[in-house]
């Protein structure tokens, strides 16, 4: 008997989390705060104003350059240590989750927490007597955003088996992701109308004491809190585990190294899955991560230009996303990884090839790319809860999320090696493009099936 079909307000009251947690990923972790921080907004002002009209190269200029870097590498060590605490705590709070019954408590607690520490980030101010401090403080409340944000979306992928059906999980994965880029756009659009690009903004705002980066900031951290809601509405809580009886803290530990063991035994493909995914996962990571230092370093990208592109890659990706829901009900998740990842070498490896060729180049094959990342992403996702047996889907996906943290350092390491290998930014293509090609190999031995 065919499972009753899932309310379509259900649905998309579970997409608008998706929608909303574009505050946390496009304005706060990639395109807007991290910027900032990392710019001279934080630099002693005798430095900055030493190095403004210094010819590139002198010791004004390399002064400035060497504070930069530094703060770059704080904010790394920053969300490295949060990856670190994500991939131990994910997989035992998942477990913890599933065997109480209390997923979607637990979405709204750790959701509710990423907004506060979000709202957090107005306080955070260059302020001349300050700036370490405030820098530091920054970082910090990244880093913590990070945790509970990862803790969250373990428990939102969780809830995906209760708004999709076996046929059509693929869909409703690929809506609810295909939101999220969307969800970014607007929101990235309206920020750089209301706040960052006019001298004077909404309410008056302007960019002293970068008031306009902490009000973008600010209503990131409402838009989230508003659209994080409805799926706490309209989605029923899991029931808890009839099998499994709720652990303590340490002994969910245990019980996780016996499951893997268990894994490795009873469902090695799996095993397998959740390391392949882990490294192309990261290949997908760092062509948006770096994808805006190679239009800027390499195309000659202004940074408005950036953000247009920005708005534009996500906006391909969100309808590219949602249309391949369709081909993942129809041919199955790993056919859509496996196009994905394939079409992503093409574009990226054509990238490299006619670096030389200008803008024109990166906006053809960079919206090329943008197209091909999102149904990877989303497939991945529903390839995974096609075949998790049902009361572990929080476990699982804590896994998930640990296996991903594991492997994330992949695609950095290679960017910047291969940079140092060929003597130019552009050679970073190579890297990221080897870590897709090695996530991909892993995959395509793969095979799993069904649990329903």
């Amino acid at each position: 008997m065919a499972p009753a079909p899932v309310p379509r307000r259900r649905v998309l009251s579970w997409a608008l989390w998706d929608w909303g947690s574009a505050a946390f990923n496009a304005v706060i972790t990639t395109f807007v705060f991290t910027v900032w921080l990392t710019s001279s907004a934080f630099v002693d002002p005798a430095v900055v104003a030493a190095a403004d009209g210094a010819p590139d190269g002198s010791a004004a200029a390399q002064a400035l350059d060497d504070a930069i870097a530094l703060h770059s590498e704080w904010l790394g060590w920053g969300i490295g240590l949060a990856g670190v605490v994500i991939a131990l705590l994910a997989p035992v709070a998942g477990s913890r989750s599933d065997d109480s019954g209390h997923r979607k408590r637990w979405l709204g607690v750790h959701t509710g927490v990423v907004v506060l520490v979000s709202a957090a980030m107005f306080l955070v101010r260059p302020a001349a007597d300050a700036l370490t401090a405030n820098l530091l403080a920054g970082i910090a409340l990244l880093a913590v955003g990070n945790v509970f944000f990862e803790l969250a979306a373990v428990n939102y992928n969780a809830t995906l088996t209760q708004v999709s059906t076996p046929r059509n999980v693929g869909r409703v994965s690929g809506f609810g992701w295909g939101m999220g880029y969307i969800g970014g756009i607007v929101l990235l659009a309206l920020l750089f109308v209301g706040f960052i690009a006019p001298e004077v903004g909404w309410f008056g705002v302007t960019s002293a004491d970068g008031l306009n980066i902490r009000a973008a900031v600010l209503t990131a951290a409402v838009w989230f809190g508003v659209f994080a809601v409805p799926v706490l509405v309209a989605v029923p809580e899991a029931p808890p585990s009839a099998a499994r009886a709720r652990d303590s803290f340490w002994q969910a530990y245990r019980r996780l190294f016996s499951d893997i063991a268990g894994l490795w035994r009873t469902a090695r493909h799996t095993l397998r899955f959740l390391i392949a995914s882990a490294v192309f996962r990261d290949g997908l990571a760092g062509v948006f991560t770096f994808g805006a230092v190679i239009a800027s370093g390499t195309f000659g990208f202004s940074t408005d230009q950036v953000l247009i592109f920005a708005i534009a890659a996500n906006l391909v990706a969100g309808l590219s996303t949602i249309t391949s829901g369709w081909f993942d009900d129809r041919f199955g998740p790993k056919a859509v990884i496996v196009a994905a990842l394939v079409g992503l070498l093409i574009s990226g490896t054509a990238i490299f090839g006619l670096h030389a060729g200008g803008k024109t180049v990166f906006w053809v094959l960079g919206l090329m790319l943008s197209a091909f990342v999102g149904p990877a992403q989303t497939a991945s996702r529903t390839m995974l809860a096609r075949v998790i047996p049902p009361g572990r889907e929080s476990e699982i996906f804590g896994l998930y999320a640990t296996t991903g943290r594991a492997a994330s350092f992949i695609a950095p390491v290679a960017f910047s090696a291969f940079i140092a290998f060929g003597g130019a930014q552009y050679w970073g293509i190579v890297g990221i493009m080897l870590v897709l090609a090695l996530g991909l190999a892993l995959l395509l031995p793969v095979r799993l099936a069904r649990t329903s």
